[in-house]
């Protein structure tokens, strides 16, 4: 099967192109100037430095929300600690007026 659109044969895709048309060019080489070329090129060159430092930017916020959410976890458990470190001497307390009380009591 050699009709175009089948699997042995598939069809283009996009527009078809006459092989005697050229492709036009946007400006030739020779127009633009210097400069322009100069600032394409650096800025060619630029892209995967200004890649790397948005990636390390991402790199940095990311880092320090795990530094704030490793605070916040460090001051709930230090809260909790502090909650039963207080109740324990609150019970302390309570059993020390107790003990007070019954040996005024005998």
């Amino acid at each position: 099967m050699s009709v175009p659109g089948t699997i042995g044969r598939p069809a283009a895709h996009g527009p078809r192109q006459d092989p005697d048309m050229t492709r036009p060019t946007e400006e030739p080489a020779a127009a633009r100037s210097p400069r322009q070329k100069l600032n394409r090129t650096r800025k060619l060159h630029l892209i995967p430095e200004a890649l790397a430092r948005s990636h390390m930017a991402e790199r940095a916020r990311e880092a320090e929300s795990q530094r704030a959410a490793g605070q916040l976890a460090l001051a709930n458990r230090l809260h909790r600690r502090s909650a039963r470190l207080q109740r324990r001497a609150e019970r302390a307390s309570h059993r020390a007026r107790r003990a007070l009380a019954q040996a005024v009591m005998q």
